[in-house]
């Protein structure tokens, strides 16, 4: 069918010729105008125009004159022709193999094409039809005519793939069939002469390629249909282990649902027992791509073996990386036994060489690996990147200071010795990986390469547990010692800021003796505060939650923390402004800092600088952090960082394990970090390392802000404002201590006060006294610790006697470690060392006053 246009006004300009035409008119129109001007001029004002400008303005339209007619003559200017320039661009529209339509927005057609003609009911009465017209009768297209129309309409490209059963017209011969048509729109550029803009639409049948693709998809469902239901099981695995295929036949061997199988959702070791996964994923070194026979176990989902015999091939690509591999699987458990019984031996057999907890290896006569079974790689730390085991050396797997007894042992071993001493040693591979390897001569048939068994036991745990076995007990007998020093050191420490009080009773801060025996108590103080820090390091410390400023506590450990530092590295502190409370122990909370602070000065041999910073962070802030498992509240953040070797993203995994070190063999105990986390969590705060290797590591600790509750408000209101509280008394007291100066400290401090002090330097001795004062006294203070007879059992000797005895026990120890001593501690009253003047008056009012209360 001919071109079909709707009336010459409507010829769109061809695209390549848009406003040419309309250009050159207006030229020409212009050029005359400009010469009907120039005639009058000259018919008016002739006689008063120079004759020479008249005869050189019509000289010039001469020879401009001339000069068109030669170059219209020699071709260098033509007349162009709409109808000429309208014929050459409706014959590449007709020529497209689709049909094509040009209309406005709103779907006033301007043009169609041969293509679109041909299309049934394209053409109406004579008239072309829209595309949405022409798709109108078919509900499958309704839809995506609309969408169409849509983008038409908003000047947008559209393509849609339209169902209509019987086609275009409704052929009765293909009434059964489905025809496809690919109707798209898009925007044309506006042009100068356009009056509206135009779209352009085009409908193509593609009904033949949708058949050929669903034809092929449908030959390839079939052949996929075989491989599933084949007798034989078939999987296929990537360079990661990750099963990528798994047929149906093996889906049901293994128990799984293959309607539920996606890619990489298993993996090889979830499908092969033990070691086997490495076995198959060590393809060959050289690159050759050959089939393997491996009889193995699979596991079942159930976790039952399934014996089977793999068909396996792997390869490694031309730049060394694995392939894809691909395995048959052949089911061995139902094989009969009377056929290939010698077959079967051999396939158990190869099934517990591979299956067991050790390594074995077959030599040959120089010590080169002939065979080896499925744990041997994963024990000496083998991927197989380089070259294959096979014919390599076993000397080359272990550290060389092993070398010499290695050869012993085979040099034994090929002499037929009957016994072959072990050998210890470790693995040429970067870290502390040790075997022990028992070496034998192989029973094999001559002309057999295969010479010398060996079989290798992974001894790397049973290595690191002997050394944490020996470090735990260091641990502990250096915790005993520091708790036993920081004991005694308590007692001198009692003394002395006790004798301190005492003195500073007489010497009121106008004597000149007064600032020497501050700094003497703030001093014993200080060492108080140490010897907290050894007894919490041996777990002998009494751990008391309270309201904390942490700009305070980070000040008190600067000291301390320059001089563990060392010289060569540097320490600062910055605090932010107006530093939110938090409730923690402080024993625990210095050990926090001091132990992350040892870390980062491990972690720069060279030297470096330390920073420790405080900030508050709100909920907000904490929300948009984004750290895993965080609850976004206001926190109050302690920042440890340092400018050391930083690490890597495998050993942030791995820090706060117990045990776990990056330290050398005897530096490290790995119990730093792992104790830091729990204290942490104990606080209800959270702790995250953020390292970069070779710039440095940062720790950032979140505690939660205190927000003191109305009754603390009031109750340190009440306290700020209560008198001050009347420590005298008269009541009968029995002092047992053994350490004579801490005992004249006590019984001075409570005769000050007023109470009748009778002393005992044991808990023998306390029997006696209390047997002349017929057991009539008040209160008994006791340290725990004694020679002969302590505290708990001279409180159990008088329990019968004194059913009502109120009794305090000193002790530098944790108080939960003294009461697991007591049967009956419900009259026991708790006052740890060193404890000052005012502390033991307190405690022995209150205990006093309750007592009267109770009677």
């Amino acid at each position: 069918m001919a071109s079909t246009p709707l009336g010459e006004d409507n010829y769109p300009e061809p695209v390549f010729n848009a406003g040419r035409g309309g250009a050159g008119l207006w030229r020409v129109v212009l050029l005359a105008a400009v010469l009907i001007i120039a005639a009058v001029v000259f018919s008016m004002f002739g006689e008063q125009i120079p004759t020479e400008l008249v005869m050189t303005f019509v000289g010039l339209l001469a020879v401009s004159g001339v000069f068109f007619l030669f170059g219209l003559a020699a071709g260098l200017f033509r007349f162009a022709s709409t109808e000429e320039q309208r014929t050459i661009s409706h014959a590449v529209v007709d020529s497209l193999p689709f049909g094509a339509v040009i209309a406005d927005r709103d779907g006033k057609i301007s043009y169609v094409n041969n293509q679109y003609g041909n299309f049934s009911g394209a053409i109406t009465n004579g008239v072309p039809v829209s595309v949405p017209r022409l798709f109108a009768g078919y509900a499958d297209a309704g839809e995506a005519i609309y969408r169409l129309s849509r983008a038409a309409k908003d000047g947008r490209s559209a393509i849609e793939d339209i169902r209509v059963p019987g086609g275009l017209g409704g052929s009765q011969a293909e009434a059964g069939r489905v025809f496809w048509y690919r109707v798209s729109v898009r925007p044309l550029p506006q042009t100068d002469d356009a009056r509206t803009p135009l779209v352009a639409w085009s409908v193509e049948d593609i009904t033949r390629d949708r058949e050929s693709n669903e034809s092929a998809f449908r030959d390839l469902q079939r052949a996929i249909d075989y491989l599933d239901h084949s007798p034989s099981g078939f999987f296929s695995a990537d360079a990661q282990g990750r099963i990528q295929y798994l047929n149906s036949t093996l889906a049901d061997w293994l128990g799984y649902d293959l309607a539920e199988f996606n890619a990489g959702q298993l993996e090889m070791r979830d499908i092969v027992r033990g070691d086997g996964a490495s076995l198959l994923m060590r393809g060959r070194g050289d690159g050759e791509i050959r089939t393997e026979i491996i009889d193995i176990d699979l596991v079942r989902r159930n976790g039952t073996a399934l014996p089977v015999r793999l068909l396996h091939r792997a390869a490694r690509l031309a730049d060394g990386e694995l392939g894809e591999t691909r395995t048959l699987v052949l089911d061995r458990s139902s094989a009969p036994d009377t056929e290939e019984e010698l077959r079967a031996a051999e396939v158990r057999f190869s099934r517990f060489f591979n299956d067991t907890p050790f390594a074995i290896a077959t030599l040959d006569g120089q010590g080169r690996i002939v065979r080896t079974n499925a744990p041997f790689g994963r024990i000496f730390r083998w991927s197989g990147e380089s070259k294959s085991l096979e014919m390599r050396p076993i000397h080359e797997l272990i550290g060389e200071a092993s070398h010499e007894r290695l050869k012993r042992a085979l040099a034994d071993a090929s002499a037929q010795r009957s016994e072959v001493e072990p050998v210890d040693a470790v693995l040429s591979v970067e870290g502390d990986h040790a075997v022990r390897l028992y070496i034998s001569a192989s029973e094999t048939s001559a002309g057999s390469p295969e010479q010398i068994n060996v079989y290798a036991l992974d001894m790397t745990d049973q290595r690191k547990l002997e050394a944490q076995f020996a470090q735990s007990q260091k641990m502990q007998a250096v915790g005993q010692l520091a708790g036993g020093v920081a004991h005694d050191f308590n007692n001198l420490l009692t003394a002395i800021i006790g004798f301190s009080d005492l003195l500073l009773l007489k010497h009121k801060p106008g004597d000149p003796s007064f600032n020497e025996l501050m700094q003497i108590k703030q001093n014993a103080n200080r060492a108080a505060g140490l010897t907290r820090q050894l007894l919490a390091f041996s777990r002998r410390q009494t751990l008391r939650p309270q309201v904390l400023e942490l700009p305070l506590i980070v000040d008190d450990l600067t000291v301390l923390l320059k001089r563990m530092i060392g010289e060569k590295n540097t320490l600062s502190v910055e605090h932010g402004r107006n530093i939110w409370p938090v409730r923690a122990d402080v024993v625990q909370l210095e050990q926090v800092i001091i132990n992350l602070v040892v870390n980062a000065r491990d972690a720069m041999p060279n030297g470096g600088s330390i920073l420790i910073r405080t900030a508050n962070v709100t909920e907000s802030e904490a929300a948009g952090m984004k750290f895993e498992g965080m609850v976004p509240a206001d926190y109050v953040l302690i920042d440890v960082e340092d400018t050391g070797t930083g690490m890597s993203p495998e050993i942030i995994q791995k820090i706060f394990e117990p045990f776990f070190t990056t330290k050398e063999l005897g530096k490290g105990t790995g119990l730093g970090l792992s104790t830091v986390y729990g204290i942490v969590k104990q606080t209800e705060g959270f702790i995250y390392p953020v390292s970069t290797v070779g710039v440095g590591t940062t720790f950032k600790i979140f505690l939660p802000r205190h927000v003191p509750t109305a009754e603390e408000v009031n109750a340190k209101a009440l306290a700020a404002a209560a008198p001050v509280k009347d420590l005298t008394g008269h009541e009968r007291i029995l002092l047992v201590e053994d350490e004579e100066s801490v005992r004249a400290f006590s019984a001075r401090a409570l005769k000050a006060t007023g109470y009748e002090v009778f002393e005992a330097d044991s808990g023998e001795d306390a029997l006696f006294v209390l047997e002349d004062l017929d057991y009539k006294v008040d209160l008994i203070i006791s340290d725990v610790v004694m020679p002969e007879m302590d505290g708990p059992t001279m409180l159990k000797a008088i329990r019968g006697k004194m059913t009502n005895l109120k009794i305090i026990f000193v002790s530098g120890y944790a108080e939960e470690s003294v009461r697991r001593d007591i049967e009956d501690d419900q009259s026991v009253d708790f006052l740890p060392k060193p404890y000052s003047l005012d502390q033991i008056n307190s405690k022995v009012k209150e205990v006093l006053q309750r007592q009267d209360k109770e009677h």
